[in-house]
């Protein structure tokens, strides 16, 4: 599934690379840069965490002009009397006012780095808001973020990642050069696909797919409830052959009522039990208090 996100995000698709201190996504999310560029893709990347430098580093060939770096990373919070973009102009408007300035009409990928920062001095709604309006405005064709979740409350990670169409959270794998990328994908119909698989980068961050350890453990669960037989062991048989289970289906149990003994109970023939009761003339029978002689 990680393989199939990187070949390309949906027109109106919001991926969510969801890292924490222990495993960073940047080096994933430098992948999907990558191959966005080499789908000869406009990329426009928030840069508020690092430098153009060091986002650019590693990333090479004839397509890196069609990527436009928008440097928030030097003033983000506006202290200079002329900041390109500060964090609180993160807004539908002044994304969209941003990205045409630098792109033509075709509609762009933007890359946020990173929706923590903005997450840091504008509110969940606003954001969540934001978000919204770029997916649907039609100047932005998709839109990829990276996301700290150890900075945030689980609320605010539950909110942002509610609005996307791909989360990948990354954790460290095994081995010092593999990872772990749990995906959650929803689809436009609904329904939600889960899939948990080991990866590695090559030096161009070329991501490598090794296998897929959820469906190994499954694999390796089958087969050992396959090969272990709890009765194999046992001084005595708990299986029945074919003539004692035909027996076992024949036998009339005491307490089960078959279709006979009901229609015998029910319709008594001649010559079975009844009781005639006729009332004496000095009965003392109320009608209204048929127990009325029951009374102490």
């Amino acid at each position: 599934m990680l393989t199939e996100l990187l070949q390309g995000t949906d027109a109106g698709g919001f991926l969510i690379i969801q890292d924490s201190a222990s495993y960073s996504g940047r080096h994933l999310l430098k992948s999907f840069i990558n191959a966005a560029l080499h789908r000869e893709e406009a990329v426009h990347v928030l840069g508020f965490e690092v430098s153009e430098e060091e986002l650019k580093d590693g990333l090479k060939g004839a397509s890196i002009h069609r990527l436009h770096f928008h440097n928030v990373y030097t003033d983000p919070l506006g202290w200079t009397h002329n900041p390109a973009f500060t964090v609180y102009q993160f807004c539908s408007e002044g994304v969209t006012q941003l990205v045409k300035q630098t792109s033509q009409s075709k509609p762009v990928t933007l890359v946020i780095d990173s929706l923590s920062w903005i997450l840091r001095h504008v509110g969940p709604p606003a954001v969540c808001k934001t978000l919204q309006q770029l997916r649907k405005g039609g100047a932005v064709r998709a839109i990829i973020g990276l996301l700290h979740a150890d900075m945030h409350q689980r609320g605010t990670v539950g909110s942002v990642c509610h609005m996307a169409t791909s989360v990948i959270t990354v954790a460290p794998g095994m081995k010092g050069d593999e990872a772990v990328a749990k995906i959650t994908k929803r689809s436009k119909s609904g329904k939600v696909m889960q899939d948990e698989e080991i990866f590695s980068f090559k030096e161009d961050f070329t991501v490598v797919v090794q296998n897929r350890p959820s469906q190994l453990g499954l694999k390796q669960t089958e087969t050992e409830e396959r090969e272990t037989d709890p009765t194999a062991n046992l001084t005595f048989n708990l299986r029945l052959s074919d003539t004692e289970r035909e027996a076992k289906e024949k036998l009339a149990l005491p307490f089960v009522f078959s279709k006979e003994k009901k229609t015998a109970l029910l319709h008594s023939g001649r010559g079975s039990g009844r009781i005639l009761y006729e009332p004496d003339a000095n009965d003392d029978y109320d009608q209204e208090d048929p127990d009325d002689d029951l009374d102490v």
